[in-house]
């Protein structure tokens, strides 16, 4: 029997939970994910924090002992979300060994009410790197403007970081530069870079949700043949220019300095409309040296009917460059659709990180 999540990895792509939860961690359930489901790394965010709080009672002796000792909400989130990070980083530290600390990797996201402040999100990452203290961990800064400096900084620092909310083939490009030269101060730091790891995350079902509500308005014959097609053509032309950076001459000389490539992560994998099939954001972008990490449910479509036909983004960067041309040609605009999406991914972090507060406010309000 062939065991799609078992081809992915062996076309070089590293297969990560997008979901930790004390429950998942306690049970073993995290484990068996490594053990049985290929699983070599793990992704975080307010939502499924707060999820896991709703969920159970794996938080209440931590909530009561922070009542306890009356600390504020931010400090009882960052008490809790740490905990949890710290626990997976450990589970996953043999796969971190074995892979030559590529993989075996845990993300906690900054406060992303502070994604429009550079010095406050640098001040925050190194907090979070301190208060987890493992090797292992990804600290997430997300790629606005007032980020890419952040980002910088932060590896600069020898942060290792996974850069979240990059939607446009521009921005990737930033992105990828603000990681070189982080890279480069971290060298002129006396940084070791061999230890300095770092992912981009460009996010692919928003792409599809936004340009198809676009198209649909549109309602011509053409727009609607385009429907679908905007996300996994965005992803594969940032393949395309992952290739040139990091086959560029200015990344030769740090590789030869022990420097990792910052891997592309596909983001945002589960399929937004149930018309699709459900692994499509899976099986249609495998290339080497990417991430896809992937909420559960994607996770087990993957590996009950996933189909793995080897690499499936390198031979299409003129399809994909067609589709997105296309999509200007019946009036979708590009730019606007990546600049809506930024924006909007910004505020559902905030609404999120705001609602994990409240959860904890309350759960501390109950076991106090």
């Amino acid at each position: 029997m062939t065991n799609p999540l078992q081809d992915l990895s062996g076309e070089g792509v590293a297969v990560w939970l997008d979901d930790i939860s004390r429950e998942r961690l306690r049970s073993g359930n995290l484990q068996e994910l490594v053990d049985q489901r290929n699983v070599v790394g793990v992704t975080s965010n307010p939502t499924i924090f707060e999820k896991a709080l709703k969920e159970g009672d794996a938080y209440d002796d931590q909530l009561r002992d922070l009542a306890v000792r009356g600390v504020s909400v931010d400090e009882a989130v960052r008490a809790i979300t740490a905990y949890d990070i710290r626990w997976g980083a450990d589970l996953l530290r043999p796969v971190y060994e074995a892979t030559g600390q590529v993989d075996g990797r845990v993300s906690l996201e900054v406060d992303p009410r502070l994604a429009r402040e550079t010095e406050r999100t640098v001040a925050e990452a190194r907090a979070l790197w301190w208060l987890v203290d493992r090797p292992n961990l990804l600290i997430k800064i997300p790629a606005t403007l007032e980020g890419l400096p952040a980002i910088t900084q932060a590896l600069s620092e020898g942060i290792s970081v996974n850069v979240t909310l990059i939607f446009s083939l521009e921005r990737y490009r930033q992105v990828m530069d603000a990681f070189l030269a982080g890279l480069e101060q971290a060298a002129e730091n006396g940084h070791d870079l061999s230890r300095i790891q770092s992912v981009a995350s460009f996010f692919v079902s928003r792409v599809d949700a936004e340009v198809d509500k676009r198209l649909a308005a549109v309602g011509t014959d053409r727009a609607l043949e385009l429907r679908g097609r905007a996300a996994i053509a965005n992803a594969r032309l940032a393949y395309q220019a992952y290739e040139e950076v990091f086959g560029s001459e200015r990344f030769k000389a740090l590789a030869a300095q022990h420097a990792s490539p910052q891997r592309p992560l596909w983001a945002s994998t589960g399929v937004k409309d149930p018309a699709y099939d459900d692994t499509r954001y899976v099986t249609q972008l495998v290339a080497p040296g990417t991430v896809n990490t992937m909420p559960e449910a994607t996770l087990e479509a993957t590996a009950d009917h996933g189909v793995i036909t080897g690499d499936t983004v390198r031979g299409a960067y003129a399809e994909a460059r067609a589709d997105l041309d296309a999509l200007a040609e019946v009036g979708v605009n590009y730019d606007d659709v990546v600049a809506v999406l930024e924006d909007e991914g910004v505020e559902k972090f905030e609404k999120s990180w705001n609602d994990l507060l409240s959860r904890v406010s309350q759960q501390l309000g109950d076991a106090g």
